[in-house]
């Protein structure tokens, strides 16, 4: 049995094979096109997924796509509807917009279900919240659940709590849009200067060198009451919910700042306008804010329920600072993040709700790893290798690259480490990384200027083995995906005092064997001659590029890049 799950046809989209052991390949669109935002029908995703398989579309019964597209039409032009007597011609504007988006929605399914060759029956179209909810609940180990979901909107709504219960999703209660906490993360994204849907994780971590000035404001922005749902104050915002920045000019008195001449101004242009000190203030507040909202509702629904285990889904979630937070700060004993919290992970999500609720199948085991993704054999990487003309080492084993690679670790090179299987998801587990010593030479400087091309402010996750984490930092499991912080303990400082943040948090990734054996056994080894067995770990991508996928991928960005060498397979190339 078989289930290819899609996430919606709009953007972001992504495929996902389900089978009888579990997910058996998974990959976005965006990673195979080489492009940041991809929409559409994940065409290379989904033979991606049948090929790795070695199956065709008349062995996959049924195709689960995460989304409603008259649905969320409807809901989207109920909200317009309501909001016309105050603002005409933005809402007419968006009423067209939507209805533009439901014809090219509309469209995909119906070319969607001429590749499928199977009947219009067995393309089923999901909830986008429920698909989002059963991605964190069914890759959890929990039997019974509170599962919260928060991204911008899917399908005309911004949430969803539900209750799981073995192997069923009921859902509690839902959350309309335009009340959602990431659409005014976006907003303040915008007006920071920063690209509204694609750096929203800047935002999170310029919030730590700022002060929560205003962190009253947004939460009387976002929610009427602790621990209810959340609900914007309308009169924070403009007539209509329109314009690029949509806040209101109540809004910027409040910050003792002038508002913007007219609601059409560019990109970047308020965020230049604002003083560093007020663009911290402001990243602090919302974020600090979006922890607090998150974390009281969670608080509510476990005191109602009874439940111990909380799941998180949707792209709120993808914010390791909230996920924290909502970990401290609520009285739940396990509390589990989809790694793939994004609209990607709903391709998950809705294989999975096919798998149990229109079929009854009982629970499968949690994945251990989201490693799901292309990988390649040495006789292809020696093809990509030698055409590019480039000079390389053999390595006849696994020792062997495990040397080369300490070898290059121990002499403070940042390497490229390109093993396995691609990962599923927007972190570099271990498989598309870039590696590190964290006590090499301006290892950050290095990363930051020749490498990432990125702001400061942004920190580099820490990878340590399981069984060494507890010597050196305190965690939760969802660490184990880079979802959420470590706390370093304090005889263990002056070890990684140069990726401390706030409170001694830092970014943490912790491998265990089963997950990754090849990195596990690196970072033993690097350990018995280091001060400990701790890597840096940051993504293997050009600057605002997808991670790599392919060998040419990894090989194109180690030339065009400040990467030292790159271990690709069992070879090995070297700058001199």
């Amino acid at each position: 049995m078989y289930i290819l799950g899609l996430s919606g046809l709009a953007h972001d989209s992504a495929a996902a094979l389900l089978g009888n052991t579990g997910i058996l390949a998974a990959m976005e669109e965006s990673k195979l096109g080489r492009s940041r935002r991809l929409g559409g029908i994940p065409r290379k995703a989904i033979q991606f997924c049948l090929e790795k398989v070695g199956i065709g579309w008349h062995d996959v019964p049924y195709v689960a796509v995460a989304s409603r597209p008259v649905r969320a039409w409807a809901r989207q032009a109920w909200l317009r509807a309501r909001l016309t007597p105050f603002a005409p011609v933005p809402s007419g504007y968006y009423q067209s917009k939507a209805l533009g988006e439901l014809g090219r929605e509309l469209n995909n399914l119906r070319v969607l279900k001429l590749m499928a060759h199977v009947p219009g029956s067995r393309v089923l179209r999901l909830e986008h919240h429920l698909c989002h909810a059963a991605s964190a609940y069914y890759a959890s180990p929990a039997e019974n659940a509170i599962i919260l979901t928060l991204d911008e909107q899917g399908d005309g709504r911004s949430g969803m709590v539900a209750l799981g219960e073995g192997n069923r999703i009921r859902t509690l209660r839902t959350i309309p849009f335009p009340h959602s906490l990431g659409w005014v993360f976006t907003q303040v994204t915008d007006l920071l200067g920063f690209a509204p849907h694609r750096s929203e994780h800047k935002t999170q971590w310029l919030s730590l060198e700022g002060e929560p000035m205003f962190k009253d404001l947004f939460l009387e922005m976002l929610r009427p009451t602790p621990g209810a749902l959340p609900r914007l104050h309308s009169s924070y915002f403009n007539r209509g919910l329109a314009g690029r920045i949509a806040f209101s000019k109540k809004f910027y008195r409040r910050l003792g700042i002038e508002p913007p001449a007219s609601s059409g101004e560019r990109q970047g242009s308020r965020g230049a306008a604002l003083s560093e000190t007020l663009r911290r203030q402001l990243a602090a507040s919302v974020q600090q804010a979006c922890a607090t909202v998150v974390a009281e509702l969670a608080e509510a629904y476990r005191q109602k329920t009874g439940a111990c285990a909380l799941c998180l889904a949707g792209g709120l979630f993808l914010n390791p600072l909230l996920v924290a937070a909502v970990e401290k700060s609520s009285g739940f004993e396990q509390v589990f993040v989809q790694p793939a919290a994004g609209n990607e992970g709903t391709a998950l999500g809705a294989a999975w709700l096919v798998w149990h609720e229109q079929l009854g199948m009982p629970r499968l085991d949690p994945p251990p790893h989201v490693s799901w993704g292309p990988s390649y054999s040495n006789q292809e990487i020696k093809q990509v290798v030698e055409n590019c003309k480039a000079r390389y080492r053999w390595h006849e084993g696994e020792e062997q690259k495990i040397e080369e690679a300490l070898r290059q670790l121990e002499a403070g090179k940042i390497i490229g480490w390109f093993q396995g299987a691609a990962e599923f998801g927007p972190r570099a587990l271990g498989n598309r990384s870039l590696l590190a010593s964290p006590w090499a030479l301006y290892v950050k400087e290095n990363l930051n200027e020749y490498v990432k091309h990125r702001e400061t402010f942004r920190p580099f996750a820490i990878s340590v083995a399981a069984e060494d984490c507890n010597r050196y930092f305190e965690c939760r499991p969802s660490a184990r995906f880079m979802a959420t912080m470590g706390w370093v303990r304090p005889d263990a400082l002056d070890l990684v005092k140069d990726f401390l943040l706030p409170e001694n948090r830092v970014r943490l990734h912790v491998v265990e064997r089963e997950a990754n054996p090849l990195l596990w056994r690196l970072l033993k080894r690097f350990g018995e001659h280091a001060p400990a067995p701790l890597l840096v770990n940051t993504s293997f991508n050009l600057f605002g590029e997808p991670l790599v996928i392919t060998p040419r991928d990894a090989v194109r960005s180690y030339f065009c890049s400040g990467i030292d060498a790159l271990i690709i397979g069992n070879f090995s190339l070297t700058k001199s």
